[in-house]
């Protein structure tokens, strides 16, 4: 009896292991940008997906996006680093690599300014690539055309990557019939701590284990002061103080490959310098989206119900699509457990294992696929793609990267309904 306890405790473990494959920092050392966390513009997966059992056919989809790559969300970057930078300028305290930034920069100044939060051609590009992906990986769910409901955040760069995904589902296939929805009538279901969300909430909130044992953790940045000294020959008489003067430039650097604008910062900053300093800023990213995770309750709960339809047959849909943010997105993963998210480890030292920020990063989804048996056959199986790529869910299976449906739902269910929502019936 033991040595059968002893394997069930491992076996999730060893599914996790599976399903994150390499290392954290083994990955970082083959992407460097990935250290850029939510920053980090979306890259397909090339990875083979698991063959289901035999006699199973997929049949429908749910699933959640972040919106693809834009430009920085707060105008407050742009306008803070040319008031900066032209001080500088006048006042002949940028060093040689600095100047070369400061004329790249008020080149591209308008662009950058007018752009704040939109979204950007790469993030319409990364939902269309995302959407015949699955479409190609899938081709049973689409093939005869069907309903498929679309819903958004009320954000503009939301709208168009949900625009760009259903665009591109059409295009690989016309029977495809798509209703687009960006309405307060279904926050709930993609973004439901909007204020326009007529449906109010309140669910607890709690930090991570690890920070209390933050002290342990030992970081020295210096990477924001390193990049100050090499654009400026003083700071003498220029607006804002030296930490966050490295902070905008930092958060200006991983920004810069959403909008096609690598290079302009030279070696003022390197991939190879923000990766010394990923561990630390993955801690502060993992505690942001621990903290939210009941919020999005309320996703999850729209996952189930309208799978539920799916599979009852009271919904003809072969597909739900959402589209929102990171502060969904990553919480969401956290709720769910997705690859041991929900672990809420002790030592800070162990939360890299469990969740890297670039999970959330630019047109970051989660796909739920699921697939029914024969005639008759009561079972019916789905299994988690994040980013493409097979994950394990903290659901007791005997055959990952599949799960029994009634399961999902059960320990699903069960998990929300555990929480109380102060704020129901408001």
């Amino acid at each position: 009896m033991k040595k059968i306890l002893t394997i069930m405790f491992l076996l999730p473990l060893a599914m996790m292991a599976w399903a994150q494959g390499v290392s954290a920092f083994d990955q970082l050392q083959a992407e460097p940008k990935k250290s850029y966390g939510t920053d980090y513009p979306y890259q397909l997966s090339t990875e083979a997906l698991t063959k289901a059992p035999r006699g199973y056919k997929p049949f429908y989809i749910s699933h959640y996006g972040r919106h693809g790559s834009r430009y920085y969300w707060n105008s407050m970057l742009y306008n803070e680093l040319s008031n900066l930078l032209s001080t500088a300028h006048e006042k002949k305290q940028l060093t040689a690599e600095g100047e070369a930034f400061y004329e790249k920069f008020m080149a591209a100044k308008d662009e950058l300014t007018t752009g704040v939060s939109e979204l950007s051609e790469l993030g319409w590009q990364q939902h269309q690539r995302i959407a015949r992906t699955m479409y190609n990986a899938f081709p049973k769910v689409f093939k005869k055309g069907g309903n498929v409901l679309a819903i958004s955040s009320l954000s503009g760069r939301c709208v168009l990557s949900m625009s760009a995904f259903c665009q591109e589902l059409v295009q690989c296939n016309p029977k495809i019939e798509i209703r687009e929805q960006s309405s307060r009538f279904t926050l709930d279901g993609v973004v439901p701590t909007d204020r326009q969300n007529p449906v109010k909430h309140k669910f607890p909130k709690s930090k991570p284990r690890f920070e209390n044992n933050r002290a342990n953790f030992n970081f020295t940045d210096s990477l924001g002061e390193m990049a100050v000294r090499r654009v400026f020959t003083s700071t003498e008489g220029l607006p804002g103080n030296l930490h966050h003067i490295g902070s905008n430039l930092i958060n200006l650097y991983t920004s810069l490959s959403s909008i096609g604008h690598e290079g302009m910062m030279g070696n003022i900053i390197t991939d190879e310098e923000i990766v010394k300093r990923w561990e630390s800023s993955n801690l502060g990213s993992y505690a942001w989206v621990f903290e939210p995770r009941y919020d999005m309750i309320p996703i999850l709960q729209d996952i189930i119900k309208k799978a539920d339809a799916a599979i009852n047959g009271s919904s003809d849909r072969i597909a739900d699509l959402r589209f929102g943010h990171d502060t969904c997105i990553g919480p969401l993963t956290v709720l769910m457990g997705i690859n041991g998210a929900d672990t809420d480890p002790e030592d800070p030292y162990e939360v890299k294992n469990i969740y890297q920020n670039w999970q959330t990063g630019k047109a970051s989804n989660i796909q739920l696929v699921f697939y029914r048996g024969k005639k008759g056959a009561d079972d019916i199986l789905v299994k988690l793609l994040l980013n493409g790529r097979e994950a394990s869910l903290p659901v007791p299976t005997q055959q990952f990267p599949y799960y029994k449906w009634s399961d999902f739902k059960q320990f699903y269910t069960a998990r929300c309904n555990s929480v109380k929502d102060e704020g129901a019936g408001e």
